[in-house]
């Protein structure tokens, strides 16, 4: 049986590998994502999407056992190609959250698998969903309101989509999931070729 492992400690990932019954276990990668942004900052939102992920997925996959499956993701959020991290403060929630008022944005997770044969051979696969969101007008009393909340304060682009911040969402073009940070139908088509099927684990 593979061993499984998520290269990533975000509550929504473990909660939608946990959704699809993958016997998973956590392991952080210790990529400086400062010194990557640096080497790649002339890269559009989806490039670094991309690259973020792959470095996160061969960092952990250098201690992975044979027979594994390690998956990382990073997600990035950007409006008119400005990438709005996770904010520094309240205050800095505010500017984000009023920027992305009544306007649509897009969020692109790159996710990376790293698939280790049994004869410790590496295949690295890598690609990028893209999903459109359009945020209704909100109010500074809302903003305020919801960032009183703390949910913003750990999320790239300053909401969930999964929580309270689903209330600002006035249209979404493309995979809901990709906004939550993990792409599932790209990573079952990722993992398909491989004769890889999620749906094995549902009756086990």
């Amino acid at each position: 049986m593979k061993t499984w492992i998520l290269a990533s400690n975000s509550p929504r990932r473990k909660e939608l590998l946990t959704m699809l019954s993958i016997p998973f276990t956590v392991q952080v990668s210790d990529v400086d994502e400062r010194a990557l942004e640096q080497q790649h900052h002339t890269d559009t939102p989806a490039q670094k999407a991309a690259i973020f992920a792959q470095a996160k997925a061969l960092a952990v996959a250098k201690n992975a056992p044979a027979d594994s499956i390690v998956i990382a993701a990073d997600t990035i959020v950007a409006l008119d190609d400005e990438i709005l991290h996770k904010p520094k403060d309240t205050n800095d929630a505010f500017q984000i959250l009023s920027k992305l008022s009544g306007h649509t944005h897009t969020v692109y997770t790159g996710l990376s698998l790293v698939l280790t044969n049994t004869a410790h051979t590496q295949t690295v696969l890598t690609k990028v969903s893209a999903t459109d969101v359009t945020f209704r007008t909100l109010t500074k009393r809302e903003i305020h309101s919801y960032i009183a909340t703390k949910e913003p304060m750990d999320k790239a682009g300053a909401y969930g989509i999964q929580g309270k911040g689903a209330l600002f969402v006035e249209n979404i073009q493309g995979d809901y999931y990709t906004v939550m940070g993990l792409p599932l139908v790209l990573l079952q088509n990722m993992l398909q070729p491989y004769g890889i099927q999620v749906s094995d684990f549902w009756n086990r």
